[in-house]
């Protein structure tokens, strides 16, 4: 039996069996393909990345792409054999190792240690497994030379499908970029294509027709122009970023900037977008410094001060790229003009800066290891948009906000995926794990405990990956409440649980239904006052002061549960 079919099996069991006892829509058929891509596997987990070095050419003509990767990597323990990730149509055309990059001349092939020929290359699917002729010895530095050609595959409805975007402004000029976070990066460059592993830095070399402007990520570096009608711009990155930020946008920009006096200092702002659009730019994105005050209030020092914060207009939505956020909101307030609460607030602010800003804290900063715990991702996130709310229009409004989002949860299947087969849970990560926090903030009953466990989130895992369960420990740790369950109900099933009661003289009945074993959640009511209740899945009496009941029984609208009278 094939080497790579083992593993795929061994890892297909432990997903499909791991949420045991927790509902699903239907039994998860993975592929070999999926566990190549979704598994930090053997060929990927000896070495780490220190740095990618990209050098890419842009022929817009024919939407072909040709470069050079140099992956600068640590030997973690000896190996002899490593994955690369580049997805059909792209084609590796040659790779070599190299324990330094003091050569003297451009024919990078002529003085290597170590040569590997196509011979020692196997392909399978989009996986290049690289045989090298030597094995690299625990802790010392290389650097993977990786050339790489063709036409990356085309994005049909960006954000959410992935791949290359080209397309053209409104006056004819050539506009592209990317968007690959599900995809993955390996659309269009060779890496480790994997969350777990993120370079420590970067450094992008885009050359493109020097009638256009390249804005990528970090700090922008020198320009070279040419003299073949080209032009080479280079942006250097300094922070620890993941695969699918990396990206270039290529278009007719223009630039305006501001800084910031923020928690570490100045941070500069820049923004660009095309020229017709540069007078609502100016007006638009003021909201981002309006962002940056109020999540440096909730979540501390924006985590990327060295690299800045860019806002760059993008031909599709939007996307978090680290240090240069996509915009494509149409300048409009809202989610393109809607607001996805349904209760006005929305409306207040542009949801893209404000959401994909969020992300800088919460996926950039703080980022998964693997995709099924993207709830970490975009339940802090969006709650990020309901402290946006709070911070400028007060705390009920902030309330309206997040219960109103609601309405958009679906419960099709759990928010957290299966893990090691590149596999994302429900949609339900934003509107039902933003909801979940919003309940685990009425628990700790103190809006600035709260405060200071998303400040101390952010600066315990800075810059670093983590899991769901290193999360779920850690909230635990900090609040000293015991949310296993919690997490549990929300987060592996596609249950809402259910409160049910039974006022019958001077007592009021209470438990759970629809719920996992042991759930017990406190929440509050209102009956004869407010007052905390702590309900199981077994009935529970509480005796009123009065048999006459004359307010009616409610419960606290920040606690997202259904409610049911049993009473006769």
């Amino acid at each position: 039996m094939n080497v790579y079919f083992k593993i795929a099996l061994c890892f297909s069991f432990f997903t499909t069996n791991q949420l045991a006892g927790f509902a699903q829509e239907k039994p998860a058929m993975f592929t070999h393909a999926d566990t190549l891509r979704g598994t930090d596997g053997p060929y990927r987990s000896w070495w780490n990345i220190l740095h990618y070095d990209l050098s890419v050419g842009f022929n817009i003509a024919d939407s072909s792409i040709a470069g050079l990767n140099i992956i600068q990597f640590k030997a973690i323990t000896t190996g002899n054999k490593m994955q690369i990730d580049l997805q059909e149509p792209m084609v590796i055309d040659s790779v070599f190792v190299r324990e330094n990059l003091q050569f003297k001349n451009s024919r990078l092939g002529t003085t290597q240690k170590y040569k590997v020929n196509a011979r020692n290359i196997v392909k399978d699917g989009n996986a290049y497994f690289i045989l090298l002729n030597d094995t690299l010895q625990r802790n010392n530095i290389h650097y993977l030379f990786v050339y790489y050609h063709g036409k990356p595959k085309v994005a049909k409805r960006a954000p959410w499908d992935g791949g290359m975007v080209i397309t053209t402004d409104t006056l004819k000029n050539p506009w592209i970029s990317f968007a690959c976070q599900n995809t993955g990066a390996s659309v269009w460059y060779p890496c480790k294509d994997h969350q777990a592993d993120e370079a420590e830095s970067a450094t992008m070399r885009i050359t493109v027709p020097d009638s256009l402007v390249c804005v990528g990520n970090g700090r922008q570096g020198p320009t070279i122009q040419n003299g073949n009608s080209t032009a080479t711009y280079t942006w250097m990155i300094k922070s620890p970023i993941n695969n699918y930020n990396l990206v270039p946008y290529i278009g007719k920009y223009v630039h305006f900037s501001e800084n910031y006096k923020g928690e570490k200092g100045i941070l500069t702002m820049d923004y660009w977008a095309l020229p017709y659009h540069l007078p609502q730019a100016k007006k638009q994105f003021k909201d981002a410094s309006k962002m940056m005050k109020a999540f440096e209030h909730w979540f501390g020092a924006y985590p990327f001060y060295r690299d800045g914060y860019k806002l760059v207009e993008a031909p599709f939505l939007g996307m978090e790229h680290q240090s240069g956020i996509a915009y494509g909101n149409k300048f409009l307030q809202g989610y393109m003009g809607r607001d996805l609460s349904g209760t006005g607030w929305g409306l207040n602010f542009d949801f893209i800066i404000v959401h994909e800003s969020g992300h800088e804290w919460f996926g950039n900063n703080i980022t998964t290891k693997d995709i099924a715990d993207m709830w970490v991702h975009e339940g802090f996130t969006n709650y990020s948009e309901t402290l946006f709310t709070e911070y400028y229009y007060g705390k009920n409004a902030g309330s309206d906000y997040v219960i109103g989002t609601r309405k958009n949860v679906t419960n099709d299947r759990p928010v957290i995926g299966a893990y090691h087969v590149q596999n994302e849970g429900s949609g339900d990560m934003y509107y039902k794990a933003g909801n979940m926090i919003h309940i685990i903030r009425q628990l700790i009953n103190n809006d600035e405990k709260f405060r200071m466990l998303l400040r101390g989130m952010n600066k315990d895992f800075y810059q670093q990956t983590v899991t769901t369960a290193t999360v779920e420990q850690y909230i635990i740790a900090k609040t000293g409440l015991n949310l296993t369950k919690i997490f549990d109900q929300y987060l592996r099933t596609t249950k809402i649980p259910v409160l049910e009661y039974k006022l019958e003289k001077n007592n009021l009945q209470y438990r759970y239904s629809n719920c996992v074993d042991g759930f017990n959640m406190p929440i509050k009511i209102n009956l004869q006052g407010s007052k905390w209740i702590y309900p199981t899945n077994r009935w529970k009496t509480l005796k009123l002061y009065t048999a006459s009941v004359t307010t009616p029984f409610t419960v606290d609208r920040n606690f997202f549960v259904t409610v049911a009278d049993l009473s006769l």
